[in-house]
């Protein structure tokens, strides 16, 4: 990216002069840059939230800069977290703080809608970073992926190919964070239920140790990480989750999230609630906790310490025995106190200032500095001053952070919208929110001084992605007065290479893969950086020094440049959204041109004909993008009418679809892939990319390689069945069912009271249907009155048991559990071979239960009325059978059948056995002929 020479003023626009073509771009479209709704976008998640900004957010600040405590948690899953513990070490005592999650939760179930599998993942990643904004924690991730429901720890680690993949991402997030206290959200024991949860401590527990060894993972300290010991370990869930009390052996220190915190206006666990409700996707919208005392136990497991409890084994805070003061920071280094004997004096001094004004928060940074370049050129061992230094340059871009909130800096950097800065606002799908190379822009930086009283210079602005993308230009300096704005505008250019915003995780086949393949540039880190930022730096005039004396050591550069700060902010993009409200979203960096199939799978029959129809969306994201051909991949034996399609999609927005013809060679039981390929400018374009946002979350882009995942069942389907569904949660068994012919009609909820029934043969309820809709539950009368008419009906698995047993959803009484068979290959056994549901249409046998994905089933039923008759039973290894997973009653005319066994994961996946099983329950009670297709 280029950009050009840079003039500014306070109050109004820069004045761009870019190069040859581009110089007339910029004079028509940017000249006349002013403040605008572009500048003006309503609070979101890309500003601030309203506790940090103001007088809250310079008191939390504060507290901060008294602090050099690291506390790191490590979980399994988004939602997994101790929010109110986080909360009230991060915002309340001003501990930096760090929630490393191992998995983003993309085998889980949506509550939310229809995004599943790694989609899901990138989700539940925008919704957790929602959430610590609230905590105000640092997010890391592990590379292992959660691969649905484990009931031990040694599944979980078999699925992840052993424990070293997860073991190594705690280890160098430790190794980078270098925290004092690490916590493991839960014990390790049969106690926290899930395998992914047990592993989480287990893993955690060996790394307390193994980030202090050498010879562990030692291709880390090839890449110039350091071992580090953590001083303390704790243990979580020793007392059960929500517990109020606990006996005094089972815990070490108790913590009172429900303390009010007068900066927040309500408890710790409160304030983390409302963090915690964004994470929609995990049916956590409506959660809320009352006022009042909320306890938070845990365990010292391991500590390098001496002797830090009383007499009961108890300890009033996680950091007893640790010196957290900044003067702390050098007597907690060993022997760095006689290598370097100056250091604890001059950070006490540091410390010891009255930080609540600009003078004093202006000698303290210049003080740090000097201290921090002294300490660099010292001759101190190398691993304990790259330590000093990570912690006192985090003090410092602290003492930064607080001086910017004492003077009253706010920075925003908008990109202007496509018809130039000073226009309407478009709208999100107008907007250049993802922008491809060869794309040009104008990003408007506003720094607005709210101050009453100081008066700044302003030094340089510049614009920070890499070398690769631009010119830097710093402005020249101007002052600029108490609630003055200053306004920077630099036209850019999106470099041919540019990093394309994208994962940088993904899994080369998501229903069987649980560990990704990672680009090691990121690894360990929520998202990828942002591709643009703003970076200001500022005098306050009319200053020229420290206001008290100065130590020895300071050299005469920290002393010629203060008072002196700076501020920056990520590139946003301001838009419209369907109400008219202004939002801002996040810049994308995408390729010009995007292929998509559409569905992803397809699932033909065996006797289905001779072709199928594969369609291929191109779409363009840049006016001027090349002409191109699209062709199909396939596999051998196999051919495609026509054999390419011209491509040209000119202009930003254009969309086509084409459409071909594919014959396989020969129709048997098979898996095949059809990749689509659209080679243009010299570039090939084989994937597709879908925004992931939400109103309340930030935004990234899901990348999807362009192919088909084809499945060839030998399945035989009713003839004139009609069937209706009622979604819940969200699936795509539904599509699975039109791709191989069956008749399926979508019932909304909501029109569930006056829909005429008796049109259907069969009503399929989906995955949650009564957990999600309010009008299913209410109108369930009329379903089971379906049945008693001689319908069918298929209720799937629900998760809220207490509802499901208290509304008494059954024709006949039946007791909805939390059992399950987690294990996929666990063995099947059919309990009733003669029922027609393992003959019609389809001859089930155990070939069926094979080639299954994440799980059998869930919530299954553990008691049922004599009427109930159960078809299947299975178990886990080392447990009972389990025979509520698919139970089967006659009422009235027609048939019930309750089915736990995961279909809405095994259709997608185009698993043939459970696609035939499914048919016919779906056929149950419509003996008849079979589809003369067959």
């Amino acid at each position: 990216m280029q950009i050009a020479d840079a003039e500014v003023w306070p109050g109004k626009s820069c004045i761009i002069s870019l190069a040859s073509a581009f110089l007339l771009f910029s004079i028509l479209s940017f000249a006349q840059a002013t403040p605008t709704a572009a500048t003006k976008a309503s609070r979101g998640y890309y500003d601030p939230l309203p506790h940090d900004t103001g007088t809250a957010g310079l008191k939390q600040e504060l507290r901060k800069l008294q602090n050099t405590g690291r506390l790191m948690m490590v979980v399994a899953h988004p939602d997994d977290e101790d929010g109110g513990l986080l909360t009230l070490e991060s915002r309340g005592k001003g501990v930096q703080t760090l929630l490393l999650t191992l998995t983003r939760g993309e085998g889980g179930q949506n509550k939310t809608g229809d995004t599943f599998s790694d989609e899901l993942g990138v989700l539940r990643t925008l919704e957790l970073l929602a959430s610590d904004r609230y905590y105000g924690v640092e997010q890391r991730f592990s590379r292992v992926a959660d691969f649905g429901y484990s009931k031990t720890p040694e599944e979980t680690f078999q699925k992840w190919g052993g424990h070293d993949a997860p073991l190594a991402d705690i280890v160098r997030v430790i190794r980078q964070f270098r925290p004092d206290v690490l916590v493991a959200r839960f014990s390790g024991t049969d106690r926290d239920g899930h395998g992914h949860h047990q592993a989480s401590a287990i893993l955690t527990n060996e790394a307390f140790r193994a980030a202090a060894d050498p010879n562990r993972f030692p291709d880390q300290i090839k890449e110039g990480l350091y071992p580090w010991q953590a001083k303390k370990l704790y243990i979580g869930n020793v007392c059960g989750f929500g517990a109020s009390t606990c006996a005094d052996e089972n815990y070490t220190v108790k913590i009172n999230t429900g303390e009010v915190d007068p900066v927040l206006g309500m408890s710790y666990a409160q304030f983390a609630i409302e963090g915690l409700k964004h994470q929609q996707s995990q049916g956590l919208g409506d959660i809320s906790i009352p006022s009042g005392p909320r306890y938070a136990f845990y365990k010292l497991a391991d500590s390098v310490l001496p002797k830090t409890t009383d007499d009961k084994g108890h300890e009033k805070d996680l950091f007893d025995g640790i010196d957290t003061s900044l003067s702390g920071v050098a007597s907690n280094s060993g022997d760095t106190a006689k290598d370097v004997p100056w250091l604890s004096s001059a950070l006490k001094k540091i410390s010891e200032r009255d930080s609540s004004d600009v003078n004093a928060l202006s000698d303290s940074a210049a003080e740090l500095g000097a201290v921090i370049d002294r300490l660099d050129q010292s001759g101190l061992d190398v691993s304990v001053k790259s330590f000093l230094l990570e912690v006192l340059s985090e003090k410092e871009k602290q003492f930064t952070r607080t001086l910017n909130l004492a003077v009253g800096l706010e920075l925003t950097a908008d990109v202007a919208p496509p018809q130039g800065a000073g226009g309407p606002l478009p709208s999100r799908t107008d907007a250049l929110t993802a922008v491809s190379p060869g794309q040009k822009l104008m990003i408007v930086a506003r720094l607005h001084n709210s101050s009453r009283k100081y008066w700044l210079t302003i030094r340089s602005a510049e614009l920070l992605p890499s070398e690769k993308w631009l010119k830097r230009k710093h402005a020249d300096q101007i002052t600029i007065a108490p609630g003055e704005d200053y306004y920077a505008n630099f036209g850019v250019q999106v470099p041919p290479d540019a990093r394309m915003s994208r994962p940088y995780w993904h899994r080369n086949d998501p229903g069987r893969d649980a560990v990704n393949d990672i680009d090691i540039n990121y690894q360990t880190l929520a998202l990828p950086p942002p591709p643009l930022r703003v970076k200001f730096e500022y005098e306050i005039a009319g200053h020229n020094g420290l206001h008290s004396p100065a130590p020895d050591f300071l050299q005469k550069k920290h002393l010629t440049e203060l008072p002196q700060g700076t501020i920056s902010a990520d590139v946003a993009v301001p838009f419209k959204d369907d109400r008219g409200d202004e939002r801002r979203t996040a810049l994308a960096i995408t390729p010009s041109l995007s292929v998509a199939l559409d569905p992803g799978q397809q699932i033909l029959r065996l006797n289905d004909g001779e072709r199928t129809e594969v369609n291929v969306d191109a779409t363009s994201n840049l006016t001027g993008a090349p002409a191109g051909k699209l062709n199909l991949e396939l596999l051998s034996g196999w051919r495609t009418e026509p054999a390419s399609s011209d491509v040209r999609l000119p202009n930003r927005g254009d969309k086509q679809n084409f459409s071909f013809n594919v014959f396989p060679a020969k129709r048997t039981e098979e898996r095949a892939e059809i990749h689509a390929v659209l080679d243009a400018g010299g570039k090939k374009y084989s994937e597709g990319y879908t925004l992931v946002t939400r109103e309340d979350l930030g935004s990234f882009y899901y990348f999807e390689p362009a192919v088909q995942h084809v499945s060839i069942v030998d399945a035989k389907i009713p003839e004139n069945l009609k069937v209706g569904y009622i979604m819940g949660a969200g699936d795509d068994i539904p599509n699975v069912l039109k791709q191989i012919g069956m008749n399926v009609t979508l019932i909304s909820a909501e029109r569930l009271a006056t829909e005429n029934l008796a049109e259907y043969g069969t009503i399929v309820l989906g995955v949650r249907a009564y957990d999600t809709q309010k009008d299913l539950v209410a109108n369930n009368r009329k379903l089971l009155d379906f049945v008693s008419n001689g319908g069918t009906l298929i209720v799937q698995n629900n998760n809220s048991v207490g509802d499901f047993n208290g509304k008494h959803l059954t024709p006949y009484s039946a007791d909805l559990s939390r059992a399950r068979a987690s294990v996929e290959e666990a063995p099947v056994t059919i309990l009733d071979p003669k029922n027609p549901i393992f003959h019609y249409p389809n001859e089930i046998s155990q070939k069926d239960f094979a080639s299954w994905v994440q799980e059998r089933g869930l919530y299954f039923m553990d008691h049922w009325d004599d009427h109930f008759k159960p078809l299947l039973s299975c178990h886990d290894p080392g447990e009972p059978d389990q025979k509520g997973g698919m139970i089967e009653a006659k009422y009235g005319k027609g048939t019930y059948i309750y089915t736990g066994y995961a279909f809405f994961r095994q259709l997608p996946a185009g698993v043939p056995g459970a696609i035939r099983l499914f048919v016919n329950l779906v056929s149950a009670g419509h003996g008849g002929s079979i589809s003369a297709q067959q």
